[in-house]
């Protein structure tokens, strides 16, 4: 998808959820959550369920170009690219945002930022700090559903996000529901943020592993070896 496409679909899932519809999941692939849907039944089956799933990958992106696909740069997308279009969306259009996620406080914060460089944004933040079982988590979606969001934000990072958004989709109120890791933790300023000319380039990874390498290291140095058997079979594929 191109980013009009992105925010197309966006807008159309917005419009649904105010008419009555269901909510819509909008989710995205790299290749960390590739390794998990290989191995996790409940992420397979998250993203079986989504509508529609942006890149998140510059790897991917030359993946798909590798095996003919027409892919190209301007698919990758990540909330870094999208943010302020989304932000000036929302406060231009009224849409109500929920994000879920993050430390105490840090979402407060990231939103704080966000009204100030895009005042009338109506957003709330809980922190995803909590039982995702139990009354704990019956208090959250009690809290979703009396914002009355029409997106919601989950950022709990993967895979526990995707299996929470699953666990409860059917008890969500309409909207569109955006995983999105810890984006937000950027506009708090608790994680640097890369220069976007890394992610046009292809080496944003490099960035975000010079600032976490002891987090990072085995997601981006050993987990992607997990993926030879679906590659070679991709390849025989195209062969």
């Amino acid at each position: 998808m191109s980013q009009d496409q992105l925010f197309d679909r966006f807008e159309r899932a917005i419009s649904n959820a105010r008419s009555g519809g269901a909510a819509t999941i909008v989710a995205n692939h790299n290749l960390h959550s590739l390794k998990l849907i290989a191995h996790d039944r409940e992420m397979a089956r998250f993203y079986a369920r989504a509508e529609a799933v942006q890149i998140d990958s510059m790897p991917l992106v030359a993946w798909g170009r590798l095996l003919g696909r027409p892919t190209e740069p301007a698919h990758r997308h990540t909330y870094l690219d999208w943010r302020d279009r989304f932000w000036r969306s929302a406060a231009g259009k009224g849409w109500r945002v929920f994000h879920l996620g993050c430390a105490p406080g840090v979402g407060e914060a990231a939103l704080d930022a966000v009204r100030t460089r895009h005042p009338g944004v109506e957003a709330t933040s809980h922190h995803g700090f909590f039982n995702s079982e139990g009354e704990e988590n019956a208090a959250v979606v009690h809290a979703i559903t009396e914002a009355r969001p029409d997106i919601l934000m989950v950022g709990m990072g993967m895979p526990r996000q995707e299996r929470w958004i699953l666990d409860n989709l059917d008890v969500l109120p309409p909207c569109l529901i955006l995983p999105i890791g810890g984006a937000l933790a950027y506009e708090a300023g608790v994680v640097s943020t890369a220069p976007r000319w890394t992610g046009r380039l292809g080496v944003e990874w490099l960035w975000r592993f010079a600032t976490e390498p002891h987090r990072l290291f085995h997601r981006y140095f050993i987990e992607p070896w997990a993926l030879a058997p679906q590659a070679l079979a991709d390849l025989r594929r195209r062969a």
